[in-house]
């Protein structure tokens, strides 16, 4: 069974409210459980949360909600991991066995059901995989990062001051939108990052990470300019009936 995860635990701290918040119209898990079912690859698409609102929410969107998540796994400290573990254990006791998991954020407006089915696509396709997730470029050159204490400014990597741009490594990071997962994995693993992890390559105008009242208001802005603009809006292909051949990557 192939399955989608969607951590969306209640008491929003920075956010009230952020799972089912609205976003451009409708509540932002919405756009998660979208891509999901537009993917055509799940099974069975989960929400796992602690709250009864969220779970009538999610349900309502085409989701599931067959568990309430333990007290445990609910606090403001959970890692991803454990999370989707209790999920993938809980169906595998209550439904059947899970070959493969994808965590999807609720608060992940900008995922796209295509990025989906390549994930999946590299998880099976490339040997020894574990772990498949979108990361994206930084805007800017990390090596030329700078610290400022007691306004005083300082280089972390002062030996490349004179290095162009040009001849910097390029950096990369999480996109935080989802997680392809092998069940035994999950089950398993400490962490995602690692040399068994495949990486989906996106540009930066599909990111935005959403953790404070200001990040909100600039995803809106963004996801208004993009399903205005010739750029494709999320979500923008039907759920195929097949899976495409496997993405080669650069």
């Amino acid at each position: 069974m192939i399955v989608a995860v969607i951590p969306a635990r209640g008491g929003s701290k920075r956010i009230p409210g952020k799972n089912t918040r609205s976003f451009c119209g409708k509540p932002i898990i919405e756009y998660s459980i979208d891509a999901a079912r537009q993917s055509g690859v799940f099974d069975r698409i989960i929400v796992s949360t602690d709250s009864e609102s969220i779970a009538d929410v999610a349900r309502n969107c085409g989701a599931e909600a067959p568990f309430l998540r333990p007290a445990e796994l609910s606090d403001d400290h959970t890692p991803t991991i454990p999370v989707v573990r209790h999920a993938v254990k809980w169906l595998s006791e209550n439904d059947q066995p899970v070959e493969f998991a994808c965590c999807i954020y609720a608060t992940a407006p900008f995922v796209q059901c295509a990025d989906l089915v390549t994930g999946l696509n590299e998880l099976k396709n490339a040997a020894g995989s574990e772990f498949a997730f979108p990361v994206t470029t930084f805007p800017f050159p990390i090596f030329r990062a700078l610290t400022i204490t007691d306004d005083q400014v300082d280089m972390i990597w002062p030996q490349h001051e004179l290095t162009r741009s040009q001849d910097l490594t390029e950096a990369w990071h999480d996109a935080g939108q989802f997680y392809w997962g092998t069940a035994a994995a999950w089950m398993t693993a400490n962490g995602i990052f690692s040399a068994n992890c495949r990486p989906i390559r996106i540009p930066r105008w599909r990111v935005q990470d959403i953790d404070t009242i200001e990040d909100w208001a600039r995803a809106e802005g963004m996801y208004q300019t993009f399903s205005q603009n010739t750029q494709p809006a999320p979500n923008p292909l039907p759920a195929p009936k097949t899976l495409p051949a496997p993405k080669t990557t650069p």
